[in-house]
């Protein structure tokens, strides 16, 4: 239990730096749109988690292997409710078709990019 514990922490810990670091090159260094990064991180977390799930179907990764990396660092990496938070504000603004595209996006790439995992881990091994 406690074994579980540390290794959600872990993947938890190394998932919300690298989301930090994320917002850091892509807000601060090319747009200071914070719906880009968000998006990002929510689409290539949907492609990692694809790829763990595809490994795991297969029967290739251990109980331990997917707490740490689909439980803690895909938990802490994407971020649903930064994306509930920033169309909520979009709807406040009145920024309707902002809004909109950004969740029909962000729900197509996401589905796109599990699917496109699990593509991966197939092809691989």
């Amino acid at each position: 239990m406690i074994r579980n514990l540390l290794l959600v922490g872990i993947g938890g810990f190394t998932g919300s730096v690298l989301r930090y670091v994320t917002y850091l090159l892509i807000d601060k260094k090319f747009t200071s749109n914070f719906l880009v990064s968000t998006m990002t991180v929510n689409v290539i977390g949907s492609l990692i988690l694809g790829i763990i799930i595809g490994f795991s179907l297969k029967g290739n990764l251990n109980e331990q292997t997917k707490l740490l990396l689909a439980v803690g660092f895909c938990g802490s990496f994407t971020t649903f409710s930064t994306f509930a938070f920033e169309n909520f504000n979009l709807l406040q603004q009145r920024e309707t078709l902002t809004s909109l595209l950004y969740i029909g996006m962000s729900v197509i790439l996401g589905l796109i990019a599990v699917y496109v995992g699990l593509l991966i881990a197939k092809s691989i091994g």
